[in-house]
């Protein structure tokens, strides 16, 4: 399978193991129609190995840990379970690991699908695949997002509760003897924080224990992350703001304006803004621009074409109705092309803001500090995330390219 590609599944009852030259630790998440989990009993892994039509089954010999989703028993409510990778060392990220998912009938041992999540690189975990209902019957579906801040970013995704750590244990009533001090109590692994049915909660260190590792493609930047809260956004190169807004993912219609000013009077400067629609493998789905004012069924539309950039405000802006997007449109890169050949080191004032297109807030801005003598630049990138909202990061990043056409490559792997 590639990514985004879903298979209809010919049993009921179907397992999932994920296999790597290193250690891994595999789990599964039951989602309602709102993707999250229903409870904390919803997260099925190794401390707590049980859950409503679904198990979790230890490695063996060195094999993968295995998550079973009996399909029969899986409560309706439940739209999907989400089978999840992490790294068991601490600190180890997937850069050099390929991890494979491999779906089979849990009866019989056909193998029904494999996948394995292909570029990967600072990820400490991953969404591997999904077992969904579509249509009264059941799919799976190779998915492969990389999440940056490990299993606990999946989990907190998903609705889980990760708590802080415990205190220390106290003295236990019957003190041992004099002569023997306590011993310091273990440490629990890195992502435990779910514990089995009646124990208390042994959890996570907190986040601060290690520094974080470098944000995946399109997972943001981790604790540093910043949502809509506290008013206007101002970003700065390689920086990402989550598009909630208490406590809610902003899914209605934004617009993305971008404005530049000519840097010697007299000159006109003609760029032309654009932006160029991803799916789930980084390829293109389609581009918006002055030739092309519409796409994806009006879900992105282009104000048109300025000749000249001068004037205040923006000079060309580009509305995304984020709740109409295809769902298989994952990735938004808004870029700027000098089509005549003008270098952006004749360009001043570049800027892109991101709008509410109903109520005219400006939510964020992002002012290029500095220019390159090049002809194309990628202001910022939209990413939505496997937990259904959007995040913005702002980009900045100069190439050689005269029109939208160009920028599909480097925007692509940029993502």
């Amino acid at each position: 399978m590639t990514p985004g590609s879903n298979l209809p599944l010919s049993a009921a009852r179907v397992a999932v193991d994920v296999t790597a030259p290193v250690r891994l630790d595999v789990s599964g998440l039951l989602l309602a129609a709102d993707g999250k989990v229903r409870s904390d009993a919803d997260f099925v892994f190794y401390n707590q190995p049980g859950g409503p039509g679904v198990t979790h089954s230890a490695a063996a010999g060195g094999g993968g840990d295995t998550i079973t989703v009996d399909t029969a028993a899986v409560p309706a409510d439940v739209e999907k379970i989400v089978v999840t990778a992490s790294l068991d060392a601490p600190g180890a990220t997937f850069a050099g690991t390929e991890p494979t998912g491999t779906v089979t009938d849990a009866d019989h041992g056909t193998v029904l699908a494999s996948f394995t999540p292909p570029r990967l690189g600072p990820e400490t975990a991953l969404v591997v695949v999904e077992i969904y209902r579509r249509g009264g019957a059941w799919k799976v579906r190779a998915v492969g997002q990389g999440y940056a801040n490990g299993l606990a970013g999946i989990a907190t995704d998903f609705g889980v509760q990760v708590e802080e750590p415990a205190p220390p244990a106290a003295a236990p009533q019957t003190p041992p003897a004099p002569a023997a001090p306590p011993a310091p109590p273990a440490p629990a692994p890195a992502d435990q924080w779910g514990p089995p049915a009646g124990a208390p909660a042994p959890v996570a260190p907190p986040p601060a224990a290690a520094p974080p590792a470098a944000p995946a493609p399109g997972t943001g930047t981790g604790a540093g992350k910043v949502n809509l809260d506290k008013g206007r956004v101002s970003l700065q190169k390689n920086q990402t703001v989550s598009l909630v807004k208490g406590g809610a993912p902003l899914l209605g219609s934004v617009r993305m304006g971008l404005g530049w000013e000519p840097a010697f009077r007299g000159r006109d400067i003609d760029l032309d803004a654009s932006v160029i629609a991803y799916g789930p493998d980084r390829k293109k789905i389609d581009n918006c621009f002055f030739g092309k004012l519409m796409i994806l069924g009006g879900a992105i539309q282009h104000s048109g074409d300025n000749l000249t950039g001068e004037g205040a405000g923006d000079d060309e802006s580009i509305t995304v109705h984020l709740g109409g997007l295809p769902p298989e449109v994952t990735g938004l890169v808004f870029v700027v092309n000098s089509f005549s050949g003008q270098k952006f080191s004749d360009v001043a004032k570049a800027y892109c803001r991101l709008v509410d297109a109903g109520t005219g807030e400006e939510l964020v801005r992002f002012d290029l500090t500095h220019s390159e003598p090049r002809t194309g630049v990628m202001m910022a990138k939209l990413i939505r995330q496997y937990s259904g909202e959007w995040e913005m990061t702002a980009m900045g990043e100069f190439v050689d390219a005269r029109t939208v056409r160009g920028m599909a490559k480097p925007a692509g792997q940029a993502l």
